[in-house]
């Protein structure tokens, strides 16, 4: 969710607004491909009460294997089409879902703060963002890489 990350990956993204997509909820369980520790997914329950919050953005077609590539399609997640709200409107789209997952799982410290800082950014319900800080998470032995990841904030 977070623009600058995004952007890093994708610079055409352009972002449209804070997304509703009913019937998933959000975890914390898809094992990362480079370091084994957990990702988000958005998990289809069917139950209608559950809602995931984020953002739409558009990104121009051509960019979108550099999408692909960085969040690992192919990799334990696939792409899925789905419909998300923004206010009133209903959109199509397309997101990631875990294909591999483990409940045991914790993402690390930079990890998490890359979710809270989207959240936020977006302006998420409070509730929400508060359910995200909960999500118990494990520092980085990679100091170097921590310090990378959260070099985008500076």
């Amino acid at each position: 969710m977070c623009s600058k990350r995004l952007r890093a990956r994708v610079p055409s993204a352009n972002a449209h607004g804070v997304a509703v997509l009913q019937g998933h909820r959000l975890a914390f369980h898809k094992p990362g491909r480079v370091d084994g520790t957990a990702k988000c997914d958005a998990v289809c329950t069917g139950d209608p009460q559950d809602r995931v919050y984020g953002v739409l953005y558009e990104i121009d077609p051509q960019q979108k294997p550099l999408l692909d590539d960085a969040e690992g399609l192919g990799s334990g997640y696939e792409q899925k089409f789905v419909s998300v709200r923004t206010d009133e409107t209903a959109h199509d789209a397309f997101t990631y879902f875990a294909t591999i997952t483990d409940a045991t799982l914790k993402p690390l410290h930079w990890y998490r703060r890359h979710v809270l800082h989207g959240a936020r950014e977006h302006g998420l319900p409070p509730a929400y963002i508060e359910a995200i800080e909960r999500v118990a998470c494990i520092a980085d032995a990679d100091t170097a890489r921590e310090q990378a990841e959260l070099a985008i904030y500076r």
